[in-house]
């Protein structure tokens, strides 16, 4: 399965779900191979840490590849690997262009703010745009870095409810102080 976590928007947790789902499905026994395709690197620099750990921990797969090397190359590795998680980055870019057109998920945290849910109807149209070329895509959404308290997390999901385009998941990940 090849999943994307991208969408418009910085900040809204696309590289920590990556990463956390690479680790999970690592966890579950399964090939994972992680994509870093945001500039930021920062899936790379995680991964990159947590292999030179001392601890013996789940291994998976992380490179880091842009442009139109993105597709290209998930083509070739698509059969050797059985997940394929790409951290597009937040931003309408070629990479995350390239990424969606092999994809066979994208995953898009919303934060429960409004500048985050404006954004919400421009990655509907990339993702019709994409569906062109990719009919097979299935798009999500979910509240991501949400509070704990308040109305905030209904009236987000009744917005994204709404959009017809992403299938919005009955998944609120709420952000904790310790």
């Amino acid at each position: 399965m090849i999943i994307v976590t991208g969408g418009i928007k910085g900040g809204s947790g696309k590289t920590t779900i990556a990463t956390h789902l690479s680790i999970l499905r690592a966890q579950k026994g399964l090939d994972v191979l992680l994509i870093d395709a945001d500039d930021q690197e920062t899936s790379f620099d995680f991964s990159s840490l947590r292999s030179s750990n001392e601890e013996k921990l789940l291994e998976y797969t992380c490179v880091k590849l842009s442009g139109k090397a993105i597709r290209s190359e998930i083509l070739k590795m698509k059969s050797k690997y059985d997940d394929i998680i790409i951290d597009a980055g937040g931003r309408d870019t070629i990479n995350q262009r390239a990424a969606l057109s092999t994809a066979d998920k994208l995953i898009v945290p919303f934060v429960p703010r409004s500048f985050d849910l404006w954004t919400l109807e421009k990655v509907s149209s990339i993702v019709n745009e994409i569906q062109q070329i990719n009919p097979s895509l299935h798009s999500y959404t979910f509240l991501n870095k949400a509070d704990s308290r308040g109305d905030d997390n209904e009236d987000a999901q009744a917005m994204m409810k709404e959009n017809d385009n992403l299938i919005t998941l009955p998944v609120i990940i709420c952000n904790r102080k310790v």
